[in-house]
């Protein structure tokens, strides 16, 4: 009896190896980690030359990978929920997911887009939720800013997200913290970088870079942006040749007529805003909702994903999936966006409809691709400068996080698959 038991084992263990032909990835409630999931496929995809199904709106758009031990320990490792199923198994949930009943659909994920974070390099005062949660889900990036963007380093790249930068050239707008060692560094950096490339001032570069970051996109390059870095793009665009920055700036006063003169053909996302010139309003245009119209406070600000047709939107679908629909607010600079000033070929992915405010937005531009997501931080309602970073440790299911990172793995998307 004793010599038939090993063999038994043996067999049984071969058999199940045999049937364990896949590894589910789920990402609704019972995923422990939804953060370091994202990280897990984006390591699959960049290590191993094998494709990956990502399963639309299939228990909160699910990951699903051939069997190896090897993924199945690192799942393990980084504190990832798996589910090994059979070959039968993953059979059922495809032909689950293709019924034209079903709002579902299954996207090819090929190959790990290179990423760039368009962040400076000195230490500033705040953080930056991409680079927080890239840093913990383990996903590599590197940071260029610009020097590697006025030297064309950007088609090295597939992905580019902007840090909350002001492409206005004016500093955020920070001019009360004008004596801090911090503000001087950044703004010496930026002056520097513009003597070097024989610009008048950093407003004048960062009109250049702007529009090479423009390029970028419109030559099929894919780019997220989140706070101030998404309104301040559009608005430095559209005041291409002009002067909408006052004199503590530039040294030269604001063009008064410079909101009848932007050209709003150049923009992204935006259309029909004003600027705002005043030095010391933080406020760079009417396109961030201000707190006074909001008038929300945290226990009652919320934002509520749309749901889009996976089968016929598989890039709206892809952006937006998640375990939960309804996502906490937070604010930042730039914390929202006015429906009325949003082009209308732009894709309003999330929004409060309470205050007539896009959260979450998406479009073409040329052959690439934008969102913007308005805010600062989604686990940190209201960041300060000078706050200690966001522990993700303390957040790994969190659902605003969620949709940044969905923005990391729609580049991979089998390119056939992407109909819009």
């Amino acid at each position: 009896m004793k010599r038939l038991i090993v063999p038994l084992v043996i067999f049984l263990g071969l058999s199940l190896n045999c049937m364990a032909n896949r590894l589910l990835i789920p990402m609704d409630e019972s995923q422990k980690n939804h953060l370091k999931a994202y990280g897990i496929s984006y390591w699959i995809l960049k290590n191993f030359e094998m494709e990956m199904d990502w399963l639309l709106n299939y228990r909160g758009g699910s990951f699903m990978v051939p069997y190896t031990q090897q993924f199945a320990s690192e799942m393990t490792v980084r504190g990832v929920s798996f589910e090994v199923i059979s070959e039968g198994q993953a059979g059922q949930i495809l032909s689950q997911i293709s019924a034209p009943d079903v709002n579902m659909d299954a996207v090819k994920l090929q190959k790990a887009p290179k990423i760039a974070v368009y962040s400076p390099k000195s230490k500033l005062p705040w953080d930056d939720a991409v680079t927080l949660v890239l840093t913990y889900a383990e996903i590599p990036y590197d940071v260029v800013y610009d020097d590697e963007v006025l030297t064309g380093k950007l088609p090295e790249y597939d992905w580019l997200h902007l840090h909350h930068e002001d492409f206005t050239g004016q500093f955020g707008k920070f001019i009360q913290y004008k004596d801090y060692p911090w503000y001087r560094e950044q703004k010496r950096e930026a002056e520097e970088t513009a003597g070097k490339f024989q610009f008048n001032n950093v407003p004048a570069m960062k009109q250049a870079v702007a529009r090479k970051i423009a390029d970028f996109v419109t030559g099929g390059g894919y780019m997220f942006a989140m706070c101030n870095a998404t309104d301040t793009f559009d608005i430095t665009l559209a005041a291409e040749g002009l002067d909408i920055v006052e004199t503590p700036y530039d040294g030269t006063p604001a063009d008064p007529t410079a909101n009848s003169k932007l050209n709003f053909d150049n923009t992204f996302a935006f259309r029909n805003f004003k600027t705002i010139a005043t030095p010391y309003d933080v406020e760079f245009s009417d396109i961030d909702n201000q707190p006074e119209e909001r008038n929300l406070l945290e226990p009652n600000d919320f934002f509520s994903l749309f749901q889009f047709s996976a089968k016929w939107d598989p890039v709206p679908s892809m952006l937006t999936q998640n375990h939960q629909t309804i996502i906490k607010g937070f604010l930042g600079q730039t914390t929202a966006f006015k429906n009325h000033l949003i082009k209308p070929e732009v894709i309003i992915l999330a929004e409060n409809k309470s205050v007539k405010e896009a959260r979450y937005i998406h479009s073409t531009h040329g052959k690439g691709f934008f969102t913007f997501y308005g805010g600062h931080d989604p686990e940190d309602y209201q960041h300060r400068v000078g706050e200690e970073p966001t522990d993700l440790n303390l957040h790994p299911n969190s659902a605003g996080y969620r949709l940044i990172l969905n923005n990391v793995l729609f580049p991979a998307a089998k390119k056939k698959k992407l109909k819009t």
